[in-house]
């Protein structure tokens, strides 16, 4: 058994499509077939069933995937704590966010302290938060909801209030808070289904009778406020994503006490560098001074 075996069998057992596989793998589709059948005649079994063009993990593949992501993992992990043995300070930082309201301060204040780490950001939905999570493949994610596994850390760090924004010109917009009621016929603009805060306030609107009419669905929350500022829709903004500067009035949410929790989360058994350890002092720290201003 080979450890390109392993690293092939990972690929296709997560894409179950030999094409696709070969393509993010960049080699023949051939080589990689023939790869895996070296690999089930090394095991004396087959991993997949094969429906057309298709591969489907079989329950002996099912199995032997969690010990291979394991394994695999425990190698990844040995890597980044050489690579950061041999080179303290460099490396980058992987991290993961459902939202990005705040995140640049955060980097501002950890560039600040450490200027020659790199890091790496992905916008992520829920589930693709927590299959990144679980395959150890970020150091952190910052997280609206809080995500609980047995193998992930999580902190919640601040209880943000979701907040109504309309723009200045509604007719709302001299009200100081609003009645989730009240909203059922207008247009929304929000983020597409999957992200924290939309599951969270359609799922708040239905327990009072309506599904918000969505206009516009994005995967870009800080366009949000462009398309309100338009008058294109309303939407649903958590406080901590507010700008003050726009032509938008902030409503406060009537009889439903609303709000998101940011949490920061890590894999259990990941490796941890002394930069890692900083950055998640910089968010602990930047929440608890957010928390103080807010009093």
């Amino acid at each position: 058994m080979e450890l390109l075996q392993l690293h092939y069998f990972l690929a296709v057992a997560r894409s179950e499509h030999v094409t696709e596989a070969a393509r993010r793998l960049h080699v023949t589709q051939s080589s990689l077939s023939k790869t895996i059948q070296r690999l089930e005649d090394d095991l004396g079994v087959l991993l997949f069933d094969r429906i057309g063009r298709r591969l489907q993990l079989n329950d002996y593949g099912r199995r032997y995937l969690r010990r291979v992501e394991r394994a695999l993992f425990e190698l990844d992990q040995g890597r980044l704590e050489l690579n950061d043995l041999s080179s303290p300070d460099h490396g980058t930082l992987e991290l993961g966010v459902t939202s990005a309201s705040v995140l640049h301060y955060i980097l501002r204040n950890f560039r600040q302290k450490r200027p020659h780490i790199q890091f790496h950001v992905q916008m992520l939905t829920t589930q693709e938060m927590i299959a990144l999570l679980e395959r150890g493949e970020v150091d952190y994610c910052l997280s609206s909801p809080p995500i609980e596994r047995d193998d992930i850390e999580c902190r919640i760090v601040y209880i943000d209030p979701i907040l109504v924004a309309v723009p200045r010109g509604h007719r709302l917009a001299d009200r100081g808070s609003v009645a989730l009621a009240e909203l059922r016929e207008e247009w929304f603009v929000g983020v597409k289904a999957g992200y924290g805060t939309r599951d969270l306030m359609d799922e708040v609107c239905r327990s009072v009778g309506f599904a918000p009419h969505y206009v516009y669905e994005g995967d870009e929350p800080a366009r949000l406020v462009n398309l309100v500022e338009a008058e294109i829709g309303i939407a649903f903004i958590p406080s901590t994503a507010r700008n003050d500067r726009a032509q938008i009035k902030y409503l406060q949410i009537e009889t439903h006490e609303v709000v998101r929790e940011i949490a920061l989360l890590w894999h259990k058994s990941r490796y941890i560098s002394p930069a890692a350890r900083e950055f998640r002092e910089v968010v602990f720290d930047y929440f608890e001074a957010l928390k103080g201003q807010t009093k």
